[in-house]
């Protein structure tokens, strides 16, 4: 009767949670988490793991000039019948001079020469050389401006966010990041997303930090987007907290995720009974013991044994697991015990009236 009696706890036993996966037919399946086990698991897929991330590569250190940018020429001549100057005059400006798509500009008297490709002052040589065949005596000095073909965008997650002329061709996004005033120390884990070529690529700030051969040198036309990381696992059972919990780091294994909860309950927790629910993609389904065998798959975890401990430091939580502590078999007899003892205690109270 006893037995039958709906009582309150506050988490599942581990025989409930897995009583189903011996069915032919289960809806999930189990897989112990042991030093046998842990190595082949962390090979499975990470359905919400990271986006791929692009190589670095380096490039001569003046910019480029491209369709769109602009070009100011300043020309200077002695010569006393000059075809640009008024008469006594030695210099002409001309400003705002814009690279057209197919890379050429115009100049008086030269008709149209292509700088596409060229750098600022590979540019000014070769127009040097053009306007010396008209006017062997005149000087040409050249500034360049970065037009929006050659420029990044900053978005979000820093001091001063904008649109970024590429100073040349080794601007890489930690340069980028620290111009706009760098990532606020409150971000959780930052996350910096380069949208490029209508691709979307991801990694963390921590990993450009500690791998120089991630930071990209930027193209015109990248997007550069910082934000907090907003992967999670969502803590249940007889753990100090039960809520979501969000990645504070790149990679967060089983025993930090624990930790991070508040530990398992000394009175109610099962430390054998810690279990990992997760659900892949189907796609993602193998019968060849590559991947899960089902969609929804539960990874046991028993914390009482240094096999236990040393596999739950190896094994991975991934984005939106639910990490689940286990009641103890026992609690559910000490409420038996504690009801029955209630009984008796008001049992002869009542007989002492």
């Amino acid at each position: 009767m006893l037995s039958a009696c709906s009582l309150p706890r506050g988490a599942a036993i581990q025989s409930e949670v897995v009583a189903a996966s011996d069915a032919e037919d289960a809806p999930f399946a189990v897989y112990p988490v042991s030093r046998n086990t842990v190595e082949n698991f962390q090979s499975w897929p990470k359905w919400h793991g990271h986006l791929s991330w692009l190589g670095s590569t380096r490039g001569p250190s003046s910019p480029v000039i491209r369709s769109g940018d602009f070009i100011d020429l300043v020309i200077w001549d002695n010569s006393e019948n000059s075809l640009l100057l008024a008469p006594g005059a030695k210099v002409v400006d001309m400003q705002g001079i814009q690279v057209a798509p197919d890379g050429a500009v115009f100049i008086p008297y030269l008709d149209k020469i292509y700088l596409s490709g060229k750098n600022p002052e590979g540019a000014r040589q070769l127009i040097q050389e053009r306007m010396g065949e008209i006017l062997p005596s005149s000087q040409v000095q050249l500034a360049y401006t970065a037009g929006s073909g050659s420029s990044v965008s900053l978005v979000g997650g820093v001091g001063q966010a904008g649109i970024v002329p590429l100073p040349d061709r080794n601007f890489s996004i930690l340069k980028l990041i620290s111009q706009g005033g760098g990532v606020a120390p409150t971000m959780r884990n930052p996350q910096v997303s380069l949208v490029r070529d209508g691709r979307t690529y991801k990694t963390s700030l921590s990993r450009l930090y500690d791998n120089a051969s991630l930071d990209v040198v930027l193209r015109g036309g990248d997007k550069v987007i910082v934000e907090q990381d907003d992967r999670y696992f969502q803590a249940l059972g007889s753990t100090g907290r039960e809520e979501l919990v969000y990645f504070t780091k790149d990679r967060i294994d089983a025993l930090e995720a624990v930790s991070l909860v508040g530990g398992i309950n000394d009175v109610r927790a099962d430390p054998k009974g810690v279990l990992i629910l997760r659900e892949y993609n189907k796609r993602q389904v193998r019968s060849d013991g590559k991947g899960p065998s089902r969609r929804e798959v539960v990874f046991t975890i028993d914390l009482t044994t240094a096999d236990g401990l040393f596999s739950a430091q190896r094994f991975d939580i991934h984005a939106e697991d639910v990490v689940l502590v286990t009641e103890s078999p026992i609690t559910k007899a000490q409420t038996i015990f504690q009801l029955i003892g209630s009984v008796f205690g008001l049992a002869r109270s009542a007989q002492n009236l």
